[in-house]
């Protein structure tokens, strides 16, 4: 299949539930879920299913009253969460080694140019969205090849076996009066394995693809025109796969596990009720900023203590004496005061209590420990294994998703180094020689790695080697291979010290002597 015919449904119609539920994760994500709109019927007679529990949640009620809609409060605590899923996987960066000293080399110049910084953002996104796609991208303009992201919710996916065998970017690079202009970019695979690339620029509308322009026609496609044959295919770059790689957040898919088009996808953090938590957090929050709005203290003034200015009633704060006051006259009402101070109560202690709970069962359902999240800030004293028992959730969830994330990311640089072979000409790269391990979410104080490594020697458990990976976990194998060697040649110049004796004289030498 090369890209779409023209005239294509668009995005495809059995994708549509999948997207719609992508729009309102990245909604909540985005912090902006008042975007989600809801169906015009309010008939509470035909509230069903989904529609029903749309439109009795907080978000989607309908008032009548515009002000009292723009004081509700958001809470960011699906932006929080997708975030600190990103942080565990990549704001501590993975080793990405390789024995091949020019491979090595070109893997850091890779680090340098920001792979990492786009695996970060990514992983973001995907948490979110429940995945994302990252492509090998080369450019004329750059010295070597570069990674790129694609959110899921752009993207036309085809697995095989759960494996991703084709996939269909689009971009809207303009919208004009409801003429849409998409550049398309198709990823497949020929007879042989080879990963391909074609490229399209299409004019339509925002449910329909429309019909194939040159590339030329549009200044964002124009630069691809040079680089690809009669079929919008690219020239140069062909080696075995595909040039982009599916990380899926987490597995299995519980939304979609029936839908064709989505159950071979990741799954969101925010999946299974969690969007109802949220919004539930949402309205105890806007509930509370009520209570103290409604709470400030107020003024109940006798209108015989207001002054008249041209006609407007005003009352001076600075005035200190009001001689004579009307209100307290002989004939006059005097079962009040002439200024009462009206101040309601503030239900603090409720709504924290609410809002605390809210987010515990929020970050638990969504994996994580409230600890990650900022709980038991006051004890700044405790070891890495006291942090790893109170982040005991989080880190299960981020060893699942290392476990999807490590082979796809293996993949995808191995892909990388071939492309560099083949386009920029970069010679000596061995792209089956890397290896990506990711660190310990939580890293050992130096002298708490010495110390266990020293009763493991004491008891003879582990080798040198292992000795010296235990205390430099950061190091690749080059160096604890070195050290290795370094502290054998050590050890045997201080056995020698130890078991060197003065010689003793020969009998004979020792009659001559006397």
């Amino acid at each position: 299949m090369a890209l779409p015919e023209n005239g294509t449904e668009w995005p495809p119609k059995d994708a549509n539930t999948v997207f719609a539920d992508m729009a309102e994760f990245a909604a909540w994500w985005a912090g902006t879920p008042e975007r989600i709109v809801a169906p015009d019927d309010t008939d509470k007679q035909k509230r069903k299913g989904w529609l029903g529990k749309w439109l009795d949640s907080f978000w989607g009620r309908v008032s009548t009253n515009e002000q009292v809609s723009r004081r509700n409060l958001h809470v960011p605590v699906a932006s929080d969460i997708a975030q600190t899923s990103a942080n565990l996987l990549y704001a501590n960066a993975p080793a990405i080694t390789s024995d091949n000293e020019e491979t090595a080399n070109r893997l850091a110049e890779y680090l340098e140019d920001g792979l990492i910084d786009t695996l970060l953002a990514g992983a973001e996104t995907g948490a979110a969205l429940g995945g994302r796609y990252h492509r090998v991208t080369f450019d004329p303009m750059r010295d070597m090849p570069f990674l790129t992201t694609v959110d899921a919710d752009a993207a036309i996916p085809e697995f095989h076996w759960g494996r991703l065998v084709a996939v269909t970017f689009w971009t809207i690079v303009e919208d004009k009066h409801g003429t849409i202009t998409r550049h398309v970019e198709r990823h497949e695979l020929n007879a042989n394995g080879i990963g391909l690339v074609a490229h399209g620029l299409y004019v339509g509308t925002s449910s329909n693809l429309g019909n194939a322009m040159p590339l030329t026609d549009h200044s964002s496609t124009a630069p691809l025109a040079t680089m690809v044959d009669e079929n919008g295919y690219l020239i140069e770059g062909r080696t075995p796969g595909l040039n982009v790689a599916y990380f899926p957040n987490l597995k299995p898919q519980r939304r979609w596990r029936n839908n064709t088009f989505g159950r071979e996808l990741g799954r969101s953090d925010y999946d299974g009720g969690i969007i109802g938590l949220m919004d539930a957090l949402d309205e105890t929050y806007t509930s509370w900023m009520r209570d103290i709005r409604v709470g400030q203290a107020k003024l109940l003034i006798s209108e015989d203590m207001l002054d008249d200015k041209d006609g407007q009633l005003a009352f001076d704060h600075s005035r200190e004496v009001f001689a004579p006051l009307k209100g307290v006259l002989p004939g006059r009402d005097t079962n009040g005061m002439p200024i009462e101070q009206v101040q309601f109560l503030l239900r603090v202690e409720e709504h924290a209590r609410t809002c605390e709970e809210l987010t515990k069962v929020i970050v638990r359902q969504c994996g994580y420990s409230a600890a990650t999240f900022g709980e038991h800030t006051a004890d700044t004293d405790i070891t890495a294994t006291e942090v790893k028992a109170r982040e005991k959730r989080s880190h299960t969830t981020r060893g699942r998703k290392i476990r999807l994330e490590q082979p796809n990311l293996e993949a995808l640089l191995r892909k990388m180094l071939e492309v560099d072979a083949e386009v920029y000409g970069t010679a000596g790269l061995d792209p089956d020689s890397l290896a990506v391990t990711f660190p310990p979410a939580v890293s050992e104080t130096t002298n708490e790695l010495v110390q266990t490594a020293a009763m493991m020697a004491n008891a003879r458990l582990a080798t040198t080697k292992t000795l010296v990976q235990m205390v430099h976990p950061d190091w690749d194998s080059k160096q604890v291979d070195a050290e290795v060697e370094a502290i054998k040649a050590e050890s045997t110049v201080i056995d020698n010290v130890d078991t060197w004796r003065p010689p003793v004289p020969d009998a004979d030498e020792s009659e001559e002597g006397e």
